[in-house]
């Protein structure tokens, strides 16, 4: 068996160690199948906790589930015997555990020579626990006092060991993804809420949907090994990569960018596909006649708006979407005062804890302080574009060009630093272009506190003749 996997892991040129873990992440899709044969409620608990836990064996090794149960574990205690700050509790303890793994295996090392270990799921797994101890935390405040999605998610009642088991380690959806919410995962489990039988029909079929999102995934996969070869990330440190013109450069950095992402597109289809054949994907129905399906819960990435996004603010819409989300649900929108707008430092503060999540390396670091610094360049232009009179169309579509371009540029310009992880490499790749993605969103910021756009005039109500 062991050489047949060498052999097997040769031919398609990865690691033993991802081949194990690509058989068994393509598992999650059989075994989310065969959730939906499973009787009754607790059983369907039972069955999601365990096959997450064998899977993770079969792919990362028995320590793997003892790190999983490090964070799990914390959580609900904290949840148990700390309801009033067991939000915070477990916010810090998560994510203080997770670092000590990321510092400990040093896993961003691992990955870019192209091994892997279970660090990488731990990571989406301490996202759901924090989430989860949150939400419990939230279910003792006064309602009127909550946002939207706080009302949605709170918790009243404590989760039972094995519901709580089954969430986090659903049939395997820890590995990648999607993050999604306790109080979704308990509806749909006991057939609630939009998963009850509706007027609009019984459950919808998730066949076709799964179909198209295991197309997209093999296009991915196709995409990613055709161009891999041709834009190595090893040019980087190359002669010749120096010897090349500053467009060349620029060229070559976004292409590295645009190829390492048919990498996740890959696998965050594939996780896509689990999570819509479970059922838990499923997210409502269309507003058409009739109406259609939506599976939005499922959906990690929005292929043709990430590379084709008019401005970096549509950038967390549509990359790593449940993840963004949750940024934003437990992080950027917390840190916002009653009464208060969010600027700068909440953007900066959410980037960080980004960075974190992923991993100590400076690459990581500076990614994301780029994308902070990109995010808040791209909303200049947008302010400038929306200040811009209806009569100067023209101008205005300009402004749209300008502002996709920008997000292009220094979209493709950052990504090194999150491929390379080093921070020679980064500050090396970054300065072979003279910084112009750090550069050119600073300049910006800058420029806005000399050309401030007026505020648009507010249309007047046409009177009735």
């Amino acid at each position: 068996m062991a050489l047949e996997m060498e052999s097997m892991a040769a031919g398609i040129g990865v690691s033993v160690s991802v081949l194990r873990f690509l058989l068994c992440f393509v598992a999650t899709i059989p075994v989310s199948f065969i959730w939906r044969l499973v009787p009754s409620a607790p059983a369907k608990h039972l069955y999601a906790a365990a096959s997450g836990a064998l899977l993770s064996y079969l792919s990362f090794g028995f320590s793997s589930n003892l790190h999983f149960l490090v964070p799990m574990l914390l959580g609900y205690a904290s949840m148990a015997f700390a309801r009033n700050h067991c939000g915070i509790i477990t916010f810090v303890l998560g994510f203080g555990y997770l670092i000590g793994c990321h510092v400990f295996y040093m896993s961003g090392d691992a990955w870019k020579e192209g091994g892997i270990d279970a660090t990488g799921a731990l990571m989406v797994l301490t996202l759901k626990v924090i989430s989860c101890a949150i939400n419990y935390n939230d279910g003792v405040l006064k309602e009127e006092g909550l946002r939207e999605s706080q009302k949605k998610n709170r918790l009243i009642k404590l989760p039972s060991l094995i519901e709580y088991f089954g969430y986090c380690l659903c049939c395997g959806s820890h590995f990648a993804g999607p993050v999604y919410e306790i109080k979704d995962y308990l509806d749909w489990t006991e057939g609630k809420g939009i998963w009850s039988h509706s007027e609009k029909g019984p459950s919808p079929s998730p066949y076709g949907a799964t179909i198209r999102a295991l197309l997209q995934a093999a296009f991915c996969m196709a995409l990613y090994l055709y161009l891999v070869p041709k834009f190595p990330l090893s040019r980087f440190t190359e002669p010749i990569y120096q010897e090349w013109g500053f467009w060349k450069r620029l060229g070559y950095q976004y292409m590295s960018g645009f190829t390492a992402r048919w990498k996740y597109y890959f696998i965050w289809s594939i996780s896509e596909a689990s999570i819509i054949l479970s059922g838990l994907g499923f997210s409502g129905w269309t507003e058409s006649s009739p109406p259609k399906p939506r599976w939005d819960r499922a959906k990690n990435v929005d292929i043709i708006g990430v590379e084709f996004a008019k401005s970096s603010v549509q950038l967390p819409l549509v990359w790593n979407i449940q993840v963004s989300t949750w940024l934003r649900h437990y992080v950027y929108e917390r840190l916002v005062k009653p009464g208060k707008k969010p600027g700068f430092f909440q953007l900066l503060a959410t980037q960080t804890v980004s960075a974190v999540w992923h991993g100590l390396y400076p690459g990581y670091i500076i990614f994301f302080v780029q994308s902070a610094l990109m995010i808040a360049g791209s909303r200049v232009i947008y302010r400038w574009q929306q200040a811009v009179p209806p009569t100067m169309d023209v101008v205005k579509k300009i402004l749209m060009f300008i502002n996709f371009a920008y997000t292009v540029l220094v979209l493709n310009y950052s990504c090194v630093g999150f491929i390379v992880l080093s921070l020679r490499e980064t500050l090396a790749s970054y300065g072979s272009v003279h910084f112009i993605g750090t550069f050119l969103p600073v300049a910006l910021i800058l420029l806005s506190y000399v050309i401030k756009p007026p505020r648009p005039a507010k249309s007047k109500p046409r009177k009735e003749e």
